[in-house]
């Protein structure tokens, strides 16, 4: 099975869609335009109302709310304690996850305390090396024994056919069993078992509300059910951890996707169309595909179909490099899978706390190339900033180039996302930016949840000059008060849609329409332009762009 495709699929696969009209955000109705003057101690006034009405179960986002207080009034005396307290609170439930022995728990809020710089911080009971440790105790694939390897025939013994029942379903007055076939792999002695988060997606969606019981079959004994329950998931990587009650008959090493690199013989293992024992070997393609919001991942030249889906791919010593998810239907021999190191960050999660939200900051930007160096990264460049996010609450700007988070370097996109990738939801981070005039900044961000469709959330809360930044790859600058819809193009985003489509600074547009399909995964955008590459002739244009992205951050 596969969910997500490149620009060149998404376009194929919406083009036949049906829309739905989203109008132009309308400003908010708390807004006050009596003209009253308020000072800088009336809005500190007002802010620290705001950060007392923040719920209890979210106390890390007061304390970072409180810390920006502080750090724009250091003089204020009540933006000072409200901040001690809120250091307190943290403290005192750090304090009692260890107690608890909540370890993941713990750490989120250890390194909270640490981005805002608390004092007491070396007071604590443990430090972030020893929580990082007890996090990695008793998770299954990071820290239990493993089976040896022989032959890549004895592998096949570790993987499993992971089969939903959904019932019947009745099709011209004839019922027929409705299932979902895919495939996984055991990482546990104790029965855990990986595979993709869309084979067992109906059993926690809750809209779905259909019949969905969750069983697997061994690759030796193929007649018995076994039921299975589902441990944790994350959408966004398309991973799932399963546990069953049966003493895995092989356990497989996680390996490292980084040995990989294009042109390496890889293994495939699953059951495509139910042909469960199935072998099939490939090379890798390429190494950055973006198909996943979370990420790159690697194409594949291994024969795998519907079904193959969450099984592991190997090197020739057995070791996991990535997880399969299939190919995308009617493209035969495009093929795909997970890199592994994706599982590595996500298995923590999956097996202290279940669902994996995915978290992000608010942002959108690209991988920053450093001038005259070929493919040598600088950074992270920030493009947009959504308003009221976290990074725009942080201070972070436009124009920035992200080089560290808290205290690690990052050069790119996906170092960046990495980074994010380890973290919880509900975590502050500190994070390292270089300005337009080389200077370094610190900002202090809270990691909020991820929106399932960016693109909407963004769409919704700016104006269309602003948002047409991470939709198109263009900023833009209203060029008429008579039409509202007419803008001069002051920025282009090189690699966005409105560079590889010719578009240059000082264009004239005019935004015909910009309407979202009803799931809120793609926007269809008319556009009336004038490009200079056309000799400034007049040219309608119509684009079909996905609202999801590996680019926003």
């Amino acid at each position: 099975m596969f969910r997500k495709t490149s620009s060149v699929f998404s376009f194929i696969a919406c083009a036949a869609l049906l829309f739905s009209c989203a109008s132009e955000p309308k400003a908010p109705k708390d807004v006050d335009t009596s003209g009253k003057q308020y000072s800088s101690e009336d809005a500190a006034s007002y802010e620290i109302s705001q950060i007392k009405k923040i719920p209890a179960d979210e106390l890390v986002k007061a304390l970072w709310r409180s810390r920006l207080l502080l750090n724009s009034n250091p003089g204020l005396s009540s933006a000072r304690t409200l901040y001690d307290s809120y250091c307190e609170k943290t403290s005192n439930l750090y304090k009692k996850a260890v107690s608890q022995k909540n370890w993941m728990e713990a750490l989120r809020l250890y390194n909270s305390l640490d981005a805002v710089g608390y004092g007491q911080l070396a007071d604590l009971k443990m430090g972030r090396a020893e929580l990082e440790a007890a996090v990695l105790r008793g998770v299954p694939g990071l820290s239990s024994s493993r089976s040896s390897f022989t032959n890549l025939a004895g592998c096949v013994k570790g993987t499993v056919t992971v089969y939903v029942d959904k019932g019947v379903k009745v099709q011209g007055r004839v019922g027929r069993t409705d299932a979902v076939l895919g495939s996984g792999f055991f990482i546990d002695k104790a029965g855990y078992i990986i595979t993709n988060h869309h084979v067992i997606a109906d059993c926690v969606d809750p809209e779905y509300e259909g019949f969905a019981r969750l069983y697997i079959y061994l690759a030796e004994d193929s007649d018995t059910k076994i039921p299975a329950k589902i441990i944790g998931y994350d959408e966004s990587v398309d991973l799932a951890l399963l546990k069953t009650e049966v003493d895995a008959p092989y356990v497989f090493t996680l390996g490292s996707s980084s040995d990989l690199d294009v042109g390496d013989k890889v293994y495939a293992i699953g059951s495509p169309l139910g042909l469960d024992r199935t072998l099939t070997s490939g090379i890798v393609s390429s190494k950055d595909r973006e198909l996943l919001s979370a990420g790159r991942v690697f194409q594949i030249d291994a024969a795998v179909n519907s079904g193959n889906s969450g099984g592991p791919l190997i090197d020739s010593k057995g070791a996991v490099q990535a997880i399969v998810f299939a190919g995308v239907q009617s493209y035969q021999g495009l093929n795909f899978a997970i890199p592994v190191e994706y599982l590595r960050y996500e298995l923590p999660i999956f097996y202290s706390k279940g669902k994996r939200k995915a978290a992000w900051t608010g942002c959108f930007g690209r991988t920053r190339r450093r001038a005259g160096s070929g493919a040598a990264n600088e950074g992270l460049s920030v493009e947009y900033v959504m308003p009221s996010s976290p990074a725009a609450l942080s201070g972070i700007s436009v124009g920035e180039t992200i080089v560290a988070v808290d205290g690690k370097p990052v050069d790119s996109l996906d170092a960046f996302k990495a980074e994010l990738m380890k973290r919880e939801m509900g975590t502050i981070i500190r994070v390292r930016a270089v300005d337009t005039n080389g200077k370094a900044k610190d900002h202090i961000v809270y990691l909020d949840e991820r929106p399932k469709n960016p693109g909407k959330e963004i769409y919704q809360h700016d104006v269309i000059a602003e948002a047409m930044v991470p939709l198109m790859g263009m900023e833009l600058s209203r060029s008429s008060s008579l039409n509202r819809n007419q803008y001069i193009i002051s920025r282009i985003v090189r690699g966005s849609p409105a560079d590889s489509s010719g578009f240059s600074v000082d264009d004239t547009i005019s935004v015909q329409d910009v309407q979202l399909d009803p799931k809120g995964e793609y926007a269809a955008i008319q556009i009336y332009a004038k490009k200079r590459s056309s000799g400034y002739l007049d040219v309608a244009v119509g684009y079909t762009v996905a609202l999801d992205s590996p680019a926003y951050f």
